[in-house]
């Protein structure tokens, strides 16, 4: 028995963690507008309150999916230093951060805006329902990425800032534009672009970057296909109705339960790195192989027994695992 793919207010990645982790599509009860902006009681500037309006700026940033992104830069600087980066350089990390992944996710919003606009997921997105119109949603998104390459390089260093403009555009051409509506290893493909905050928070932390600062970003690379292959198996109808050519929509969904366990047990693998090449050590080998053994269990168990909860206990899993990964990244260092 497959899983049933009826849609599902499960939300959408936004990196599509990405490359990306998730929008809120669900209905408000605001009139809803075309994704051009052309009219209703909602447009923006058109009766909606200011507060409501700034609410859905923030939207488009996607915050949500930054707190995972920020996790992972946060505990990969204590990885790279484990005495600890100044509080300074932390807190401005972090806002740099902030910026580049919500302008990423506001030009995300703007591009997909036709697409999201199709489905009922998506179709409250600010600018899909016409809140916010087109051109002030990408204005907004690129004023955020050039003002997290300028922040950075002024507060912290050059090459944080040049790793946050390469995630930046990496997501929006070469992820977005390039691979999603190309190939079903979009996400494959693309998933280095959600890998790169890891590497912003040890070249902040260090001020360079050393073959060490791979493993973070391998571990991030691998854990995104079987992550956001199982939210794509709840939400495979938006897909084929968009024409968006997902892995379960070109080659089943037993093809992509198949490559979810593959997935997840090279990432288990990958995981393990760090200890062999000396940068970790037993605290974290201990939470890796435990956490990893749990990942490959829920993996083959959706393999075996298809279906929309274990699916979707598959994807809400992934978000723990990593972050309790990272987590015992810092600790590890610590101790």
């Amino acid at each position: 028995m497959g899983v049933q793919t009826k849609r599902t207010s499960t939300p959408a990645p936004g990196i599509e963690v990405a490359p990306g982790v998730p929008g809120n599509g669900r209905g408000n009860g605001r009139h809803r507008t075309s994704a051009n902006g052309s009219s209703g009681s909602a447009h923006e500037g058109g009766g909606q309150t200011a507060m409501a309006t700034a609410k859905d700026y923030v939207e488009l940033t996607k915050p949500r999916i930054i707190s995972l992104l920020l996790l992972t830069t946060l505990a990969t600087m204590f990885v790279a230093d484990p005495a600890g980066p100044a509080l300074s350089t932390i807190l401005w990390t972090m806002l740099g951060g902030y910026l580049a992944a919500g302008g990423a996710g506001a030009i995300n919003h703007y591009i997909e805006r036709e697409r999201d606009a199709r489905v009922e997921r998506t179709n409250q997105r600010p600018i899909a329902s016409g809140r916010i119109s087109p051109a002030r949603g990408l204005a907004f998104g690129v004023a955020l990425g050039v003002a997290a390459i300028v922040q950075l390089a002024l507060t912290v260093n050059p090459l944080s800032a040049a790793l946050a403009a390469a995630g930046l555009l990496g997501y929006v051409f070469v992820y977005t534009l390039w691979l999603k509506p190309r190939t079903p290893q979009n996400i494959v493909l693309g998933g280095a672009a959600g890998a790169i905050p890891p590497l912003v928070g040890w070249a902040a932390a260090t001020g360079a970057l050393s073959a060490q600062a791979l493993w973070p970003f391998a571990i991030v690379f691998f854990w995104t296909p079987p992550h956001f292959w199982a939210l794509s198996l709840l939400i495979a109808d938006d897909y084929a109705k968009t024409g968006v050519p997902m892995l379960p929509v070109v080659r089943g969904e037993r093809a992509t339960r198949h490559q979810i366990l593959g997935y997840s047990a090279l990432l288990v693998a990958v995981s393990i790195g760090p200890v062999l090449t000396g940068l970790l050590g037993g605290f974290y080998l201990a939470c890796a192989v435990a956490l990893g053994l749990g990942f490959i269990a829920l993996a083959a168990m959706l393999l075996r027994n298809p279906s929309r909860p274990a699916a979707r206990r598959l994807y809400l899993s992934s978000l723990a695992y990593l972050a309790l990964l990272f987590v015992a990244m810092a600790v590890d260092r610590a101790l």
